[in-house]
């Protein structure tokens, strides 16, 4: 009886632990949510409604619904909006941020798949 219920306990301790890969995959995705924030917050500092529409779509079809991937996205969609206003340079280009936004969909596929529905 002793044994039965350590094999369970272990059993399940094993089976919950987080898989390594997919703590990596989290955290590289992570990463691309910072990322596509960024581009938001450019976007939006320029007025470039149509990215930051593509990036808020992306953001909703592949990031996790968690607040962890949420605040990282609007900590550097705030982030860069700030950084873009206050350092009076010139925007990029709808072209330029619209392939930013194409690289970091192929990032997002490989890292964060889209959930089925």
């Amino acid at each position: 009886m002793k044994a039965q219920r350590l094999v369970l306990l272990v059993t399940i301790a094993v089976l919950s632990a987080p898989a390594p890969g997919l703590a990596a995959d989290a955290e590289a995705g992570l990463a691309v949510v910072k990322t596509l924030g960024t581009v938001n917050g450019h976007a939006l500092a320029c007025s470039e409604m149509g990215v930051a529409a593509r990036a808020r779509q992306l953001m909703l079809a592949h990031a996790p619904k968690t607040p962890r991937f949420g605040a990282a996205y609007e900590e550097a969609t705030q982030e860069a909006f700030a950084t873009q206003t206050r350092s009076g340079k010139a925007c990029a280009s709808g072209t330029e941020l619209t392939a930013q936004l194409n690289q970091l969909a192929v990032q997002l596929a490989d890292h964060l798949p889209v959930a089925a529905k």
